[in-house]
């Protein structure tokens, strides 16, 4: 929690480079690119993706993978081209580090 909150307490989304935040659990994945400056300081949640949505076997760091080129490409396909990212206190390696080079891959930038 702490790590989380130090996190938060730096990055913050705009309009025009909305934060993009992470949550990982066990088993899935979930991704969403919020406007913290919209809706009374709560944030809008612009686009969102998870893993829920891939029925097909595949392992649970390719699934990280598909969800990021997916996110990327819903982002891109709403104006979105810069992002701040928010890894949301998890390290930076294995599933998170795949969604986020996937997501560069498929041409968000941050």
């Amino acid at each position: 929690m702490k790590i989380k909150a130090s996190v938060r307490g730096k990055i913050s989304g705009t309009a025009e480079k909305p934060r993009m935040t992470v949550f990982r659990s066990n088993d899935q994945i979930y991704v969403q690119i919020i406007d913290d400056t919209a809706a009374n300081g709560s944030g809008k949640t612009l686009v969102s993706e998870s893993s829920l949505a891939i029925k097909d076997k595949m392992t649970k760091t390719e699934k990280s993978a598909k969800v990021g080129e997916l996110v990327a490409k819903k982002a891109i396909a709403a104006g979105i081209e810069q992002v701040v990212f928010d890894r949301n206190g998890f390290l930076y390696h294995g599933r998170i580090k795949e969604l986020a080079e996937a997501a560069r891959k498929a041409g968000l930038k941050f």
